[in-house]
């Protein structure tokens, strides 16, 4: 992928959609590969079914890093429409247990709650009254990202998906509908969901990483968080790593935590308010991995949260504090993970 100082919002909008389309196929190719690499070791059913639904999820996911939000906001021009139009979110529920005999109603009903219904409050309840486009944080912001969230930090779709190594699909679908919510019917600004990179987005994101690595390094190893091990990975497997990271996990938590919560909470608490809280928040959303409470992974993710936080507030660009996520969660998944 070229790498250009490239604004989304000011490029022509078919232009900057074909140029996505062309990557996302690129990116399909890759993550099918990974797929039948892991398929080769551990038995899927129906891999063909679980790839298509895994690239109906990730396309919103993609082109919303494209600017779908103008098309978006074109096409849907009543309240209405834009409050039903997350409906279609289920599709990929409905594509994966249909064809599986694993259908429930009762998850239908909970995507479109969360979907649906978060898209009506921010409609028809505006945050901050008439002042829609307002970025400070109010108290429907507060339920729609605990709707959003808290399925996700305790599993409560994971039955959706009920078969191992899926745990990545409810999150996708969280992430779809979180976006939809917040860019197109809460129109937050400053959230700097871009996916068309820049180079600072990379260094800053190196920069950060360089600055966190010493500070975690130690202080894993005097907690007996981490433990160093030697030997070098495959290409192939940092690869595959730096991929699934990057969009599965990366991606994911830096919407959520930065661009989304540090964003929001920064005109009611300044800047070093909102990266505290943001960052506190995000350590103990891993109070329980594995529980029931792991304090020392609770206060090194606080402190890398930090380090994300800062690398999303250089420019407020995703793009930086997820690669500084990235990077981070590689180097200790390959090297320090014990």
């Amino acid at each position: 992928m070229a790498i250009a100082e490239t604004n989304a919002a000011s490029a022509p909008l078919p232009r900057t959609l074909s140029y996505a389309a062309a990557v996302y196929v690129v990116l399909l190719v890759c993550f099918w590969m990974v797929l039948r690499q892991v398929s080769l070791k551990t038995p899927i059913d129906h891999v063909g079914n679980l790839f298509a639904v895994f690239a109906v999820l990730f396309a919103p996911m993609w082109f919303f890093g494209f600017n779908l939000t103008r098309a978006c906001r074109c096409l849907l021009t009543t309240p209405a429409l834009r409050v039903i139009a997350p409906s279609i979110l289920v599709t990929p529920y409905l594509m994966y247990a249909l064809p599986r005999g694993e259908f429930d109603i009762a998850f239908v009903l909970a995507f479109l709650f969360v979907g649906v219904g978060g898209c009506a409050l921010h409609e028809y309840f505006p945050p901050n009254g008439a002042q829609l486009r307002s970025t400070a944080l109010a108290w429907q912001d507060v339920v729609v990202l605990l709707a959003i969230g808290l399925p996700i930090e305790f599993s409560w779709f994971r039955s959706a998906f009920p078969h191992p190594g899926l745990d990545a699909l409810p999150k996708l679908m969280m992430v779809d509908i979180a976006l939809y919510m917040f860019l197109v019917v809460r129109q937050a600004q400053g959230v700097g969901y871009n996916f068309q990179p820049r180079i600072r987005d990379f260094l800053v994101g190196l920069r950060e990483l360089t600055f966190f690595a010493p500070v975690v390094i130690s202080l894993g190893m005097i907690l007996r968080f981490i433990t160093p091990h030697g030997g070098l990975p495959r290409i192939s497997e940092a690869l595959i790593a730096l991929l699934l990271t990057f969009f599965l996990i990366a991606i994911p938590e830096e919407l959520f935590f930065r661009g989304f919560l540090q964003n929001l909470l920064e005109p009611r608490m300044g800047r070093i308010g909102s990266l505290t809280l943001s960052s506190v928040v995000f350590g103990l959303t891993h109070f329980n991995k594995p529980g029931p409470f792991n304090w020392r992974y609770v206060l090194l993710a606080t402190i890398a949260g930090i380090f994300y936080g800062r690398a999303w507030r250089d420019r407020r660009r995703i793009l930086s504090s997820a690669t500084t996520h990235t990077l981070v969660d590689v180097l200790w998944t390959l090297w320090f993970r014990s």
